[in-house]
């Protein structure tokens, strides 16, 4: 091409840099917007990829050997040993909850850990004081020694040295347990960790047939092998053993899952903040035309093409923008190395931070392409205007119709966008939900400001301050869609968050009395159920106690087909990973409802039959007549699909996804599972006295409050949730400055209204009144709107995503409500404060 051809393209860049000798006045919300937006975007990304790498580099530590191999509920037989050790070094760990009793009959539950010689194969188990693992645990003295974690010295309020019983064993405590490698992969149970030797827990007499126990079989391969091979080699050696085999480069498959879909959730919250950012965008790139009108005039009166004024603008936009994206980006690159320098030494997790260059482009590409959608419609107005009316745009503003080009140019760039949420995400429905509510939020702010204006010039009250403020919000230029858009969008994500959370707390706290049960007992043997029963109800008259059969088993086929080769639906995905709880019964349980087919008669012998949730069954493709297959102690067992069931599992009690026909497991070893719940709520003493009496007596029970259980799960949710409610911040700082950005935009028409109503007598404190009515009546509108979208959302959300029943929390959306018409009020007179006191004269004196 001849160098000609680019002139045009080097004159508007020179023409943009000579812009900004103005300064950059104008950009700043644009720049500060984009920084929080990208800065969420990129941080959490990063933060995750984090976490991801840990797993990865680490992997092997964290498992615990090259290839982990469990089994729930039964040991390895000598043969499925010998054909594992084949394959190198073997190390077998034995995980089961118990009830630790101190000499002062004090009691705990605790989450046992056996081990061999040989643990740990790789990391290293911190102790303190520094000593001996092997030695640690040695039985000397007349006790087995045991490392545990500090909180639970602090429960039964031991010193070191100081004995307590776990069964009939006795146990000396001679360490603290202040890391463990593997504990990630062992999993993160009820109590806390006491690691003992595998004689030990032999000794504790709670090896009994159907004992709720988790064996691990973890291997350090030979230089020759690759866990790949050895998984493949194992499954088709013993095909029926029922393992749940992992590698060190998928530790925990159920947390990376879940760790990408809550990444996935907080990206989209600070996509939140970017679009709302948008709006900031949108204002800064209009108030840039139109401050720029007697420039775009020279040019076109000059000879410069519309095509060009438009790309000297844009360049300048793109300039702005590229300022607060390296800012954004920057923010968020830094946030891994942050977070590791002031909590490495808290985090429960493998944390390696780093630059990920796939974060970085994906933030780019967000934020290149949330500038072009919200600013090419601003600036493609100023294409056709003619030179005249640029000039007489101060008192009689035109506003012409958009070039066709520029409509699909905003296409393509939204279009864009849109398609990067989707490749980008690895929920592709989830995303699709957030595109189109994003859509819908969008169409529904704009057209409730549209009826809000229309509304507007249709009111004429006699009060002059509200008749001034109601004029304020349809005259030209006015910010109702501006403030609308960023305070509706921003309130209406607060409100969902708030609304989200405050349903999962309301299940915690729900007290149901006699349908929620106040205590679980595990491992109460067959032998002993009777007995157990009469003296549950004995020491705690007027409860309720319900007794069922519990098994552990895998799913592993699927109408005759390999489960893992089956495509199921992301919502039932959980019921493939690890073990399940399965039971009998001869009735239909408490707590389901029979939706389809018909129950067993009570004293069906027949084929194995099973019962199986409705909505697991259809997200697995099962029905009416299928097959289904689950590995049980090492056996197969195939059964027929004859009903489906509606189980309420909100209410806390005993339910299975599983439930089959009474003879299925007629002589299978097996525990069973108790529940009690009290008509009237016990005294805090009263529990407590409770569960002493229970681990007294019956040592090989294990009793978990429902209270305590509840309390582990909501401090996950209260970590969780602090990190929405972050992000949330995010977004409703950027809906602020939004606001901020355009209340300053407005300042120049604000000077002359104020300017003219000053010249016919209006004094400060009515201006004042009618700035308070605008902007609360916008305030109002928009705070409604928050509300009633808001709940929709979390409404949708908690009924349809965490299939829970929804409540509407009304005062927390209220208060959500009153803080954002209270900000809207604030911002509006905090912009409009100092052209209040200016004076007349000092402005017409300049026009």
């Amino acid at each position: 091409m001849p160098a000609s051809a680019f002139r045009p393209f080097s004159l508007a860049v020179r023409l943009a840099l000579r812009d900004f000798r103005g300064g950059l006045g104008g950009f700043f919300i644009l720049i500060a917007c984009l920084t929080l937006g990208l800065m969420a975007i990129v941080g959490v990304g990063s933060i995750t990829r984090s976490l991801a790498q840990g797993l990865v580099e680490k992997g092997r530590i964290i498992l615990g050997g090259d290839i982990s191999f469990d089994l729930i509920q039964r040991e390895a037989t000598p043969g499925e040993r010998a054909v594992l050790a084949s394959y190198g070094n073997l190390s077998r760990i034995a995980l089961i909850r118990a009830m630790a009793r101190s000499a002062d009959a004090e009691v705990a539950l605790i989450e046992m850990k056996a081990v061999d010689a040989s643990y740990p194969v790789a990391g290293q188990v911190g102790l303190n004081p520094p000593q001996d693992l092997a030695s640690l645990l040695a039985f000397r003295d007349g006790a087995f020694g045991v490392a545990a974690d500090s909180a639970f010295a602090a429960r039964l309020n031991l010193k070191p040295g100081a004995r307590f019983k776990v069964g009939v064993a006795t146990f000396a405590l001679r360490a603290i347990l202040t890391s463990e490698p593997d504990k990630l992969a062992a999993g993160v149970g009820f109590g806390p960790r006491v690691i003992v030797s595998d004689a030990a827990l032999r000794a504790t007499k709670l090896l009994q047939p159907g004992a709720l126990v988790r064996w691990l079989y973890r291997l350090s391969l030979r230089p020759d092998e690759t866990p790949e091979a050895v998984r493949a080699a194992v499954r088709k050696a013993l095909p029926s053993a029922g393992f749940d085999i992992r590698t060190w480069k998928n530790v925990s498959p159920e947390f990376s899952r879940d760790l990408d879909r809550f990444s996935q959730f907080l990206i989209l919250v600070g996509l939140s903040a970017l679009l709302i950012g948008g709006v900031g965008v949108a204002n800064a790139s209009t108030s840039f035309v139109e401050r720029k009108t007697e420039t775009i005039a020279t040019l076109k009166a000059l000879g410069a093409s519309g095509f060009f004024v438009f790309f000297v603008m844009l360049i300048e936009v793109l300039a702005m923008a590229s300022i607060g994206m390296a800012a954004g980006i920057a923010l968020g690159v830094a946030l891994p190395f942050a977070l590791n320098a002031a909590f490495a030494a808290f985090l429960p997790f493998p944390f390696v931070p780093g630059v990920f260059p796939g974060e970085i482009g994906a933030g780019l590409i967000y934020g290149t392409l949330t500038v072009l959608a919200f600013a090419l419609l601003p600036l493609g107005r100023a294409h056709d205007v003619p030179v005249s009316a640029l000039f007489r745009d101060e008192i009689a503003p035109e506003k012409p119709l958009l070039k066709p080009f520029y409509l699909v140019l905003f296409a393509l760039a939204a279009g864009g966008l849109a398609l990067s949420v989707l490749v980008f995400s690895p929920d592709r429905k989830l995303a699709l939900v957030f595109i189109v509510a994003s859509l819908g939020a969008f169409a529904l702010l704009r057209g409730a400001a549209t009826l809000i204006m229309r509304g507007a010039k249709k009111i004429r009250p006699r009060d002059i301050e509200l008749r001034l403020a109601i004029a304020n919000l349809h005259r030209p230029g006015a910010l109702t869609p501006v403030i609308i858009l960023s305070l509706g969008l921003g309130l209406t994500l607060i409100v969902a968050l708030t609304l989200i959370d405050g349903n999962l707390h309301a299940l915690f706290n729900r007290g149901r009395t006699g349908a929620v049960p106040d205590f679980f007992f595990l491992g109460v043997e067959k032998a002993q159920t009777p007995a157990f029963r009469d003296f549950v109800l004995a020491d705690a008259p007027g409860g309720q106690i319900e007794i069922v059969p519990m098994l552990r088993g895998r799913i592993v086929r699927l109408k005759g087909q390999p489960a893992e080769s089956v495509k199921i639906s992301a919502d039932a995905a959980w019921a493939l990973q690890g073990d399940r709880g399965i039971t009998v019964a001869a009735t239909l349980p408490a707590g389901s409802k029979l939706v389809a087919g018909r129950w067993w008669p009570q004293n069906y012998a027949g084929p194995p039959e099973v019962s199986i949730a409705a909505d697991i069954a259809a997200g697995l493709g099962l029905g009416l007549g299928d097959s289904i297959t689950v590995n049980v102690l090492g056996r197969e067992i195939e059964a027929r699909i004859v009903s489906l069931r509606k189980v309420d599992w909100t209410n806390l009690g005993i339910n299975f996804v599983l439930v089959f026909s009474p003879a299925t497991f007629a002589g299978a070893p097996y525990s069973n599972l108790a529940t009690l719940a009290f008509t009237t709520p016990p005294p805090e003493a009263r529990e407590r006295r409770l569960v002493r009496d229970i681990a007294m007596a019956y040592p090989d029970v294990v009793s978990l409050r429902l209270k305590d259980a509840l309390e582990a799960v909501r401090q996950v949710v209260d970590e969780l949730a602090a990190a929405v409610r972050g992000a949330a911040a995010v977004a409703l700082l950027a809906a602020t400055l939004v606001l901020a950005g355009a209340l300053a935009a407005g300042q120049r028409a604000r000077l002359y209204d104020v300017v003219v109503l000053k010249v016919l007598g209006a004094t400060r404190r009515r201006l004042i009144v009618s700035l308070i009515c605008e902007f609360g009546l916008i305030g109002a509108a928009a705070a409604l709107f928050g509300v009633v979208a808001g709940s929709a959302a979390a409404l949708a959300v908690v009924q349809l995503v965490m299939k829970l029943d929804f409540v509407w929390l009304w005062p927390q959306a209220l208060v959500a409500a009153a803080v954002a018409l209270i900000a809207a009020v604030a911002l509006g007179l905090f912009g409009t404060w100092r052209i209040l006191g200016r004076k007349p004269a000092e402005t017409l004196r300049n026009l």
